[in-house]
């Protein structure tokens, strides 16, 4: 591949984006205006370019619930090892590297974490998708050369096309409207707030006494794996539409008591099936650097 087909890959993603992937966008677009402010919001508040927000474009395409053939999980795409190194919850319970804010505060810390290595934000890219193992062997590879172009032929094949996906993200997300891309309508509530819960707590529970789609409520907190919130005297976010948020705390109580011998009725639990696969962390998984995976 020549210095040109190189530089003309970025060309090939808007390709995909726009024509292959167009519906995928407009669904991307849609959803955007949820999960990006906060993005934002915290990239700034770490002093970190902000174009980063785009990431989980590529990584999941801003899906919460997305799962690689890897095991890579969550709009940030953790391994389990990388998520528990990063002091996300990961149990029968709970799986925070689904919770859209919890993984980008994770997320935000490796990429600074990779920062202080390379003092690069082109390989800290780079280093995101296959691990800072492969990004030092493909520089020592090349003869210590430290620009993404100059060790593009030493990294791992999925790498390769990364850091073009990601500039590609970068322009389609900005520029949809020239390509008459409309972005889909979402069934998400823009405006939501966060109650913490210091109890046993089932979404069911809160959908019936405040008499809302349950489906809003796994929408908002997907890290949930059976739809409860442990409580066992740690407290844990409930993220509530804004609207409903004083009518929880008037009713609290009732909420709570709901039906709780049946929400908690040990045999109904252990044969509700879980709102996502099994959670088996394998020990392969267990090191930072075990992160390539196909992304097309």
């Amino acid at each position: 591949m020549t210095g040109v087909q190189t530089c003309a890959l970025p060309i090939y993603y808007i390709h995909v984006y726009t024509q292959k992937k167009r519906e995928l966008t407009e669904t991307m677009l849609g959803v955007q205006d949820f999960y990006l402010p906060a993005f934002e919001e915290i990239l700034a508040a770490n002093n970190m370019p902000l174009e980063l927000k785009y990431l989980p474009v590529i990584e999941s395409a801003l899906n919460p619930n997305a799962v690689s053939r890897a095991g890579a999980t969550g709009i940030w795409q953790f391994m389990y090892g990388t998520g528990r190194l990063y002091k996300l919850e990961i149990n029968t319970w709970v799986d925070e590297r689904r919770d859209p804010l919890r993984a980008t505060y994770a997320a935000i810390a490796f990429m600074k974490d990779l920062y202080s290595i390379y003092n690069d934000w082109v390989l800290v890219i780079a280093a995101y998708n296959c691990g800072p193992g492969n990004v030092n062997k493909a520089i020592r590879r090349s003869g210590g050369k430290r620009n993404y172009w100059d060790i593009y032929y030493h990294l791992p094949r999925e790498t390769r096309g990364y850091v073009p996906a990601f500039i590609a993200a970068n322009y389609v997300m900005n520029y949809h409207k020239e390509h008459n891309i409309v972005p889909k309508k979402a069934e998400m509530p823009l405006l939501c707030d966060t109650i913490m819960v210091s109890e046993q707590l089932h979404l069911k529970q809160v959908a019936s006494v405040l008499q809302m789609p349950v489906e809003t409520l796994r929408m908002l907190n997907p890290q949930y794996r059976y739809d409860i919130l442990p409580g066992k005297g740690k407290d844990y976010c409930l993220r509530l539409p804004y609207e409903y948020v004083n009518k929880y705390i008037d009713l609290e109580d009732s909420i709570l008591n709901f039906k709780d011998s049946v929400f908690f009725d040990p045999e109904i639990i252990k044969k509700t099936p879980s709102r996502y696969k099994d959670y088996v962390p394998r020990s392969e998984e267990r090191r930072v650097g075990k992160e390539c995976r196909s992304r097309w």
